[in-house]
């Protein structure tokens, strides 16, 4: 095995650790995120759901705007600076919000990791430049495979290290009774100083194994231009037909973006379920989005191509969110949550589709441009979904109706899917055969 290909697979796994760490991490504070906002001001649950949109659009905001900053710089220092960067201020972000005082604290938290802590952007340009174009959708499956087990492992540690009784009565049981005591006082708190540390430790890891993945030759001259949302828009534009899959995309990332957006609050308002049932229902996402990034992706793009892959991903999240907005019964909705993966299977078939069409020089400029997309996206989803929810959960509402985002996900999960099935093929590929892009 030549020095090179060790490298290689190092870099690799570096990268699908970073990946789980993420995932872990930001599936830790989930449950806990919504009581530490309750804690920090007295809100109700509505007024926190209100609040958590808010929160959640300064981490989109930053990272649209500089999604393409990273990104391009990346494609002309490397990935190694960028991702290292990276992965420090993603820790910091936990740290601050877990020493949080105020509300306002969580905000510079979350602008801080929206701007520079955002890993997937990093992430999938290594991953491209690891990759043949044969194999970049399997790449970016193995990277949905590594956030599906962090998922499986994050909620249900911050889930259970926020409770307080299961947190004083470990610490009790080992006759450590004031420690006892300050640690379930302080149980909200805990998941994001487990998830800084996690972290903290992956960076000093990265430090001194993650290899530099891009080629000198592949690097170009960095331009203002380019490196921001509107710039990387009207340069990727001139790439023939890119803009029309980035369209289904950012559709479907608004759609699915209802899952992390909303489903801690929604969760509750709708299930009264409490931290530890929030944790396990996305400890159940988490496994069903392992299992199909790492098991179904590859096969469904090799037997299906990537079109229909992204296709097939859709119609199942489609079918998901009409479900959810109608089910009242807690025990289904976990049970459906073991099968939410399957629509995990559709973005990394459109990233890919969108990859191939450019050279390996820009890859970090796709992949920051696909960030912003992403955080645009999730933006709206703050917005759009939390008010949706606080409003139908009000005493407002003419109606109690916490499934109202869902059947708005539903709706753009129609549009995205209608969208791709009617777009031209890629004209390099219109003589292909059924897996044509």
């Amino acid at each position: 095995m030549s020095e090179q290909t060790i490298l290689n697979k190092r870099a690799m796994r570096f990268v699908l650790i970073t990946v789980f760490i993420y995932s872990a991490g930001f599936g830790i504070i989930m449950p806990a995120l919504p009581d530490l906002i309750q804690a920090l001001e007295g809100f109700t649950l509505s007024e926190a759901t209100r609040m958590g949109a808010w929160i959640g659009a300064t981490y989109a905001i930053f990272q649209f705007a500089l999604g393409p900053l990273v990104g391009n710089l990346g494609d002309r220092f490397g990935r190694r600076p960028v991702f290292l960067v990276s992965l420090f201020a993603f820790g910091f972000d936990f740290l601050l919000m877990g020493m949080a005082q105020s509300i306002v604290w969580l905000f510079i938290g979350r602008a801080i990791a929206g701007g520079l802590g955002a890993i997937f952007g990093p992430a999938n340009a290594a991953m491209a430049d690891l990759s043949d174009e044969k194999d970049r959708a399997a790449s970016f499956g193995m990277v949905g495979a590594a956030f599906g087990i962090g998922f499986i492992i994050g909620p249900a540690i911050g889930g259970l290290i926020a409770d307080p009784h299961l947190v004083e009565g470990l610490f009790a049981a080992i006759g450590m009774n004031d420690t006892a005591r300050f640690m379930a006082e302080h149980s909200t708190r805990l998941p994001f100083f487990f998830a800084a540390l996690m972290a903290f430790a992956n960076f000093i890891y990265g430090w001194f194994v993650f290899p530099e993945t891009m080629p000198k030759e592949n690097r170009r001259h960095f331009r203002l231009n380019r490196a921001n949302p509107l710039g990387a828009l009207m340069n990727l534009g001139t790439v023939p037909s890119l803009l029309p899959v980035a369209l289904v995309y950012f559709l479907w990332s608004f759609a699915g973006q209802i899952y992390p957006a909303s489903w801690s609050f929604f969760a509750k308002a709708q299930y009264g379920w409490d931290t530890k049932m929030v944790g396990l229902s996305l400890t159940a996402v988490g496994i069903s989005m392992a299992f199909c990034q790492a098991l179904v992706i590859k096969r469904a793009v090799n037997y299906f191509g990537e079109r229909r892959t992204a296709q097939i991903g859709m119609t199942f999240g489609l079918a998901g969110f009409i479900l959810l907005a109608l089910i009242t019964n807690g025990t289904i909705a976990l049970v459906l949550c073991f099968v939410m993966g399957l629509q995990g299977i559709a973005q990394p078939a459109l990233n890919s589709m969108m990859s191939r069409r450019l050279p390996a020089d820009r890859q970090g400029e796709l992949q920051g441009f696909n960030g912003s997309m992403a955080a645009l996206a999730f933006l709206l989803a703050q917005l759009i979904f939390n008010f949706t929810l606080a409003y139908f959960t009000s005493a407002a509402a003419p109606v109690h109706f916490p499934g109202a985002p869902f059947v708005i996900a539903a709706v753009f999960a129609a549009i995205s899917l209608t969208t791709l099935t009617l777009l031209r093929r890629a004209p390099e590929a219109e003589a292909e055969t059924a897996k044509d892009v």
